[in-house]
């Protein structure tokens, strides 16, 4: 390449979470000589995918195509053959997946990109193993035991034992042993165009320790890949509108919208849900402007299926039951964040809480507020900014005779939190505004817990539009700019308003394998 640059190399990627490094070490296999540059230093580094619990959402033909490639929790190989024979776990197949992105995204996720998801899942997740990740089932996150069976949920059944840490070194190990050149601290300040047209050629990074910026070419082209704008609350405020400046952020603070920056000045199209993001009930004592590199995912709050949320005037807001916690949980932190103060509490008995996940829930990882009495707890909750006592017992009141109602109208129905079991609140005799479809159980059994949550954040749904190849699209002829690609959570169009959990961890790797090879395939060309 030509002497204005500074550095040259076959292929240059824009951000280290999952879809980045996918990217870079993809295109290091197909033979591209590749530079990574990453905003954050080492010790901040990682993404979104630092903070994740790893889980990846594919198509698999039940467990026997999973077994062979399966970890134990330490490192291990393998599951034994008696805790094997102990496991129900469904097929999950492309029209299960397809179903799942429909019915959540209402039908708007853009069918191309659905069909490359969900036909380069299973694929996706065995390039991940084939390079040495350790995959595990996720029995604490998908799996209850149900008559002394594992009996798995979802569709989603893979994690990584060490989650998005672990993910995030596995990355690193790889794309050392593939030759890539990473630049940590380092941030993407503008592109290098061809003279005279928009096609992409190279990109000026600005480290920690230059005076000014340098030029790195890029003969094949450049791979965008640091995100969406989740960390800026400008933004948030003025994408998602007004009180989302207020929301916690569950991950990075260094995704601040420069992908779309970057992509504007070149004349990228953007595209999809710009006034939607995936959001969670989160703990309210989490930090708020970023994630915590010791706790990551487990300020997640995600058992409210087995109880009830109620809001500071002591009512509920949403049916808890609506669906399985993986297609519910990214948009409950909206409705949260929409309640006086954004903030809820989430309320137990003791048969709700012996379910709970000790890793989100347990003492030393959230404030847990706990009474023998309902009227004990309201009192707590009424010290932590519940305003009106009256009315939070009046409501689990009315939710307890519900349950009892729909119960002893339909006594075949069973309790079963591996499915949605249909125990409701929706009875004939009576039933309640908002109601709860499934896993609807009176909370009268002391000890009673709650647990105080907001939204957190983890990314936003609106970025550039891409093809099926990951080119990312001109705004003014609506064809690809050459020599740039997309992957991750600054792709645009496959997700609205909500998505299937483990969905976002598989994208980033099959758009960001797509993009990879394909910008080292034209840098043969160049």
């Amino acid at each position: 390449m030509g002497s204005e640059f500074d550095e040259a190399y076959d292929v240059v990627v824009v951000g280290g979470g999952n879809a980045g490094f996918s990217a870079a070490i993809s295109a290091a296999q197909a033979g591209a000589r590749v530079c990574l540059v990453e905003k954050a230093p080492l010790s901040d580094a990682g993404g979104n995918t630092f903070y994740t619990a790893a889980a990846f959402r594919c198509c698999f033909d039940g467990l026997k195509d999973l077994l062979p490639y399966l970890y134990r929790s330490d490192g291990t190989r393998g599951l034994s053959q008696e805790l094997a024979d102990m496991i129900d776990m469904e097929p999950y197949t492309k029209e299960d997946f397809h179903a799942d992105i429909k019915r959540v995204t209402k039908g708007r996720a853009d069918p191309a990109l659905a069909n490359v998801l969900v036909d380069n899942s299973r694929e996706a997740v065995q390039w991940l193993m084939d390079n040495g990740a350790h995959f595990t089932l996720s029995f604490n996150r998908q799996a209850y035991v149900v008559n002394g069976r594992y009996k798995f949920w979802g569709g989603m059944v893979l994690t990584m034992a060490g989650q998005g840490k672990e993910l995030f070194e596995f990355h690193l190990k790889t794309a050392e042993r593939y030759g890539v050149k990473v630049y940590f601290h380092t941030a993407a300040v503008d592109f290098i165009t061809s003279h005279g047209s928009t096609e992409v050629v190279g990109v000026k990074v600005l480290g920690s320790q230059d005076s000014m910026p340098r030029n790195i070419g890029a003969s094949g082209g450049v791979v965008l890949a640091c995100g969406g704008f989740q960390a800026s609350p400008a933004l948030r405020a003025q994408y998602l509108g007004p009180g989302w400046d207020l929301a916690h952020v569950r991950g990075s603070k260094y995704n601040v919208g420069d992908g779309h920056r970057l992509a504007r000045k070149v004349g990228a199209r953007f595209e999809g849900n710009y006034s939607g993001c995936h959001s969670v009930a989160w703990d309210s004592n989490s930090p708020r402007a970023c994630g915590n590199r010791e706790m990551t995912n487990q300020y997640t709050k995600s058992g409210y299926p087995l109880g009830i949320m109620v809001n500071i005037n002591g009512r509920r807001f949403v049916d808890e039951g609506l669906d399985l916690r993986n297609f519910t949980y990214a948009v409950f932190g909206k409705e949260i964040l929409k309640q006086p103060q954004g903030v809820a509490f989430q309320v137990w008995d003791s048969d709700g809480s012996k379910l709970l996940r000790k890793e989100e829930y347990g003492d030393e990882v959230t404030t847990n507020l706990r009474a023998d009495s309902l009227d004990q707890l309201a009192d707590i909750l009424v010290t932590k900014g519940l305003q009106n006592k009256k009315q939070f017992l009046q409501t689990v009141a009315e939710f307890n005779e519900a349950c009892k109602r729909f119960q002893k109208e339909n006594k075949q129905t069973h309790f079963d939190p591996s499915i949605k079991d249909g125990m409701s609140t929706q009875g004939t005799a009576r039933s309640l505004d908002i109601g709860k479809t499934n896993w609807a159980l009176p909370i009268e059994k002391g000890p009673f817990q709650a647990v105080e949550v907001t939204c957190g954040i983890t990314f936003t749904f609106g970025g550039l539009a891409v093809t099926p190849a990951a080119e990312v699209l001109s705004d003014e002829t609506f064809r690809k700019i050459d020599g740039l690609w997309c992957a991750g959570e600054l792709l645009g169009g496959l997700f609205w308003d909500n998505y299937p959990g483990g969905s976002g961890l598989t994208m980033g790797t099959v758009m960001g394998r797509i993009a990879g090879r394909e910008a080292a395939r034209r840098a043969v060309f160049q």
